[in-house]
C-alpha cells in the first residue's frame, strides 16, 4: 500500500499552536452541520402551517429522512476515508450539505423539502468519521477524550445558534431566509478547510505509521462485534441519541404548542441550555473522563451513565410543569448532560481498533446513534404524539415526551454500566 498523498507536511502538527487551529477548525466545521441539523427543529411549527404537515411527517423530516441517508452513506465514505486524504473529503462534504441547506430554502411541497434534507444527510455522512480519525492522529489517547469531547462542543455551537438565528430570522423573515442565510456560509467553510489544513500522517500521535491498507469493513465489523462492551457501548450511545435528538428536535415545538412561546424568545432560551451549557457539559466530560479514565478506564462509561441518570428527573420536571419559565430553567440540566456521552464513547470506540479502522469505526458507532437516535427518535415521539391527539389535544406532544424520555434514559444508563464490565480487558485486544 502506497502511503497517503499529502499536499502539506505532517511536520506542521509538531507545533502545538497547529494541532490546537487544525482542533478548531474542525470544530468550527462541526458547528456547521449542527446549525444545518438543528435549524429546522426551531422552524418546524412555521414549516407546519406552511405545508400542512402532520407530526409524524415533521418527525419523519428531522429523523428517518435524513437518518438513513446519512447512515447509508457514512460507512462507504468511512472507508473511503481511511484509504484517502480525508481533509479533502471533509471539505467536499461541508459544501454539499451547506448547499443543500440553501436550497431547503427553496421548497415549495413537502416532497422537495424531504429531498434537500436527503441532501442535507449524505454531506454530513462525510463531516464526522473523517476528522475523528484525524483527530486521534494528532492528539495522544492520553488527550483523545478531550479533544473529541472539544470537537463534540461543535454539537451544542451548532444548536446555539440554530436556535438563536433560526428562532429571530424566522420570527423576522420567515422559514425560508433561514435556511438560506445559514447554508451560504459553509460553503466559504470548505474552501478554508481545502487550503489551509494538512492532512496528518496515521499514527502521528503514536509515533508509529500504518504501512497496511485499511481493512475491508466485514473485519472491522467482526473486531467490534466481538468486543462485548462495544455492543453495550452502541446501544447506549443509540439510546442516548433516541433521549437527546428526540428531546432536542421537539422541544420547540413543545413549548410553542404547549406554553404559547414565540420562536425568538423561545431559541434564544434553547441556545442558552443545549447551546453554552451543552458545551461545557460536552467539554467538560471528556476533560473529566481522561483525568479519571487514568486510574480506571470505566470511568469513560460511568460517566455517560450517571449523566444519563442525572437529567432524567429534571426531564420529567420539563414535561410536567405548568409555567413555561419553570420547565425552561428545568431544561438547563439536561441540556448541560444532554451529549456527555460522545467524547468518552469516541474515545474507547477508537480505543478498541487500529490505526486505519478509525473512520469506519466512528461510522459503526454513528450508524447506531443515528439510525436508532436521530432516525427512531424524533419520528416515535412525533408518531405518539399522533396517537395522543385524541385523548390530549393541544398537549398530545407532552405526553409523547413524558411517556418515552425517562424510562428509555433508564435503559441507555444500563447498557453504559454493562459496557464498563469488560471495557478494560477489551481495550487490550486492541490491534495496532
Amino acid at each position: 500500500m502506497k502511503p497517503d498523498k499529502l499536499d502539506n507536511s505532517s511536520d506542521r502538527y509538531h507545533r502545538a499552536s497547529y494541532r490546537y487551529y487544525a482542533l478548531g477548525l474542525l470544530t468550527v466545521v462541526y458547528t456547521f452541520n449542527f446549525v444545518d441539523r438543528q435549524l429546522l427543529a426551531i422552524l418546524q411549527e412555521s414549516i407546519k402551517l406552511e405545508l400542512g404537515l402532520s407530526d409524524s411527517q415533521l418527525g419523519l423530516l428531522t429523523g428517518f429522512a435524513f437518518a438513513i441517508f446519512y447512515v447509508t452513506a457514512g460507512i462507504p465514505i468511512a472507508r473511503w476515508a481511511d484509504r484517502s486524504v480525508r481533509r479533502n473529503i471533509v471539505a467536499l462534504a461541508i459544501g454539499t450539505w451547506s448547499f443543500m441547506t440553501a436550497l431547503s430554502g427553496l421548497a415549495s411541497n413537502y416532497g422537495q423539502l424531504l429531498a434537500a434534507r436527503v441532501g442535507v444527510g449524505i454531506g454530513e455522512a462525510g463531516g464526522s468519521p473523517p476528522a475523528h480519525s484525524m483527530i486521534s492522529d494528532i492528539f495522544p489517547a492520553r488527550q483523545r477524550a478531550t479533544a473529541l469531547s472539544f470537537y463534540s462542543m461543535g454539537i451544542n455551537f451548532g444548536i446555539l445558534f440554530g436556535f438563536l438565528l433560526g428562532g429571530w430570522l424566522n420570527e423576522f423573515f420567515g422559514w425560508r431566509v433561514a435556511f438560506l442565510v445559514v447554508g451560504i456560509p459553509g460553503l466559504l467553510m470548505a474552501l478554508a478547510v481545502r487550503f489551509t489544513l494538512a492532512e496528518p500522517a496515521r499514527g502521528f500521535s503514536q509515533d508509529t505509521t500504518a504501512e497496511d491498507d485499511a481493512p475491508p469493513l466485514k473485519e472491522v465489523l467482526a473486531l467490534l462485534w466481538s468486543r462485548r462492551s462495544f455492543r453495550h457501548l452502541a446501544m447506549g450511545v443509540a439510546l442516548s441519541g433516541f433521549v437527546g435528538f428526540g428531546a432536542s428536535n421537539w422541544m420547540a415545538p413543545f413549548f410553542i404548542r404547549s406554553h404559547g412561546m414565540g420562536t425568538g424568545e423561545l431559541g434564544t432560551w434553547l441556545a442558552l441550555s443545549a447551546g453554552i451549557g451543552g458545551a461545557l457539559g460536552t467539554f467538560g466530560s471528556g476533560f473529566i473522563s481522561d483525568v479519571l479514565g487514568r486510574r480506571d478506564q470505566r470511568w469513560y462509561l460511568w460517566i455517560p451513565a450517571i449523566a444519563t441518570l442525572l437529567a432524567m428527573p429534571f426531564f420529567l420536571g420539563v414535561f410536567s410543569a405548568d409555567n413555561q419559565y419553570v420547565a425552561l430553567s428545568l431544561y438547563l440540566v439536561p441540556g448541560f448532560l444532554g451529549s456527555v456521552f460522545i467524547g468518552p464513547s469516541l474515545a474507547m470506540t477508537h480505543g478498541l481498533v487500529g490505526l486505519r479502522m478509525r473512520a469506519l469505526a466512528s461510522a459503526i458507532l454513528f450508524f447506531a446513534l443515528n439510525l436508532i437516535g436521530l432516525g427512531l427518535g424524533p419520528w416515535a415521539i412525533g408518531a405518539l404524539s399522533d396517537a395522543l391527539v385524541a385523548s390530549h389535544g393541544i398537549d398530545s406532544l407532552r405526553y409523547a415526551l413524558l411517556y418515552l424520555i425517562p424510562p428509555v434514559s433508564v435503559w441507555c444508563a444500563i447498557h453504559y454500566l454493562l459496557a464498563s464490565r469488560s471495557i478494560r480487558a477489551d481495550l487490550t485486544l486492541a490491534p495496532n
